[in-house]
């Protein structure tokens, strides 16, 4: 997470961020201090926000920021395509972490598409369903993500969520995303 948002996150710090990079971790950077997404206007503002949060951690140019759009959030159209313009003409790229099950960022995503085809060129999607449970390396199911019904780039899947043992979630990223981390 690129900043402390109370209950929620800590945030990383450089300090961190060399650490991982150290132990040779990729860093998937994430921005969550907001809690609806409606309007263009907010859109811009979340996105600016996050970029200059990842640009404040040193975060590399190119790499996508993730927002992550809890389901019970409001989400329009019109904030995405906000958001996805702004980071478009910055140094990083769009990037959702959704729930494609409950909540409606699916339909506001396509509406998105429909109206801007950038939007589906631009954006990468982390899905968070289906939620098959948590697994080691050894037991990890096959890439195959719940997806929107427009074009859309589902480039991560969270398959487990709060494992019983430690407080971990288990993803599977596409190669293409896992080139693009920093």
């Amino acid at each position: 997470y690129l900043t402390r948002v109370e209950g929620s996150s800590e945030g990383l710090t450089k300090e961190e961020i060399s650490l991982l990079h150290n132990s040779g971790t990729k860093i998937l950077p994430i921005y969550n201090d907001f809690r609806r997404a409606v309007g263009a206007n907010q859109g811009r503002v979340v996105a600016m926000t996050a970029a200059y949060h990842a640009k404040r951690l040193g975060i590399q140019k190119g790499t996508p920021i993730f927002m992550n759009v809890e389901q019970f959030f409001e989400v329009d159209s019109a904030w995405i395509r906000g958001l996805v313009n702004y980071l478009y003409n910055s140094d990083y790229k769009p990037g959702f972490y959704f729930d494609s099950t409950e909540g409606n960022f699916t339909t506001a995503y396509c509406e998105a598409v429909q109206l801007d085809k950038k939007i589906s060129n631009q954006a990468v999607l982390w899905s968070a369903e289906p939620d098959l449970g948590v697994t080691n390396v050894e037991d990890a199911p096959d890439y195959n993500p719940a997806t929107p019904e427009c074009d859309a780039n589902v480039w991560a899947w969270q398959y487990g969520h709060d494992s019983e043992v430690c407080p971990i979630d288990t993803n599977l990223v596409d190669s293409r995303l896992l080139q693009m981390l920093y």
